[in-house]
């Protein structure tokens, strides 16, 4: 196992702000992507009073190789969930938020109507939050993504997560060309609404596959790009196969935007919804 290097080692305390949001996601029982996939910029965000929701349940039907989320039979679905979202939204005070879910492959719409109900509810309560989705595939099914483009949301994500040559180690379940194909429709379906996507960095990858990556989210119009290093949950997750540096990550970054994309986060704690509000901010 490779020795984390100092870049990647943080210290936090607890505070008045972290107790909150834990406290009030606990009344409302909401889950975040935040504690269920381990992300270690959670302290920072609770502490800003932020979080990124997660719907449909805490159970994926898919089972990543890099992922922390549990792969158990999924729940049901609360139809009060959108509700209580919004609620927490607007206690917080957000201008931003990002709602992301579990893969429900069990659901003929894949979820899409849950996350239509959840944008429309936080619209209407907080009309001046801007909501990003980060969706799920939805198993290449058009009518489904439709569902979401038709709530309007500001921004809609769907991460590729890694380069095509490591799909079936990282994400065997998962299909290169079909995630591609759903950041394509997007804009077909919006062309109002961004999008964007996310990569990990130190699975295996080599300059040259992540370059291709590039080019190919470019050919599809996506607009947002975030670059972060992988960090596996556990042992029995796919292992760490190197630590990038943050001068390697700079590099990235000035290769992305050379590329074309109008907003690109690169650092090593960079993750898909970290300061997201950032996107839609650098083009005011």
């Amino acid at each position: 196992m490779l020795e984390k290097p100092q870049w990647l080692k943080r210290t936090f305390r607890d505070n008045s702000n972290l107790n909150y949001v834990r406290e009030m996601l606990s009344a409302l029982h909401l889950n975040t992507i935040c504690d269920e996939a381990m992300c270690p910029n959670y302290v920072e965000c609770f502490t800003k009073k932020t979080a990124t929701f997660m719907i449909l349940g805490v159970n994926c039907t898919r089972n990543c190789r890099f992922c922390n989320v549990t792969n158990r039979e999924p729940q049901e679905i609360d139809a009060n969930e959108p509700s209580r979202v919004a609620e927490a939204v607007f206690k917080l005070g957000l201008k931003y938020v990002v709602i992301t879910s579990v893969t429900r492959d069990d659901l003929p719409d894949g979820g899409a109507a849950h996350f239509a109900a959840t944008i429309r509810a936080i619209h209407e309560l907080c009309p001046d939050t801007a909501v990003e989705v980060l969706i799920p595939d939805f198993l290449g099914n058009k009518e489904a993504l439709k569902i979401v483009t038709d709530a309007n949301p500001e921004v809609i994500s769907h991460n590729i997560e890694t380069v095509k040559a490591l799909y079936d180690q990282v994400r065997p379940q998962a299909i290169y060309e079909r995630s591609l194909d759903v950041l394509k429709s997007i804009k077909l379906l919006a062309p109002h609404i961004r999008s964007k996507t996310g990569i990990m960095l130190g699975l295996g990858e080599n300059d040259s596959q992540v370059y291709e990556v590039m080019e190919d989210l470019r050919a599809v119009g996506c607009e947002f790009l975030t670059i972060g290093q992988y960090l596996a949950p556990s042992s029995a997750h796919h292992p760490v196969q190197e630590y990038i540096t943050p001068e390697a990550f700079d590099h990235y970054g000035q290769i992305a935007k050379e590329k074309g994309f109008a907003f690109v986060a690169s650092a090593p704690f960079v993750r898909s919804s970290y300061h997201a509000a950032e996107a839609l901010e650098a083009e005011k």
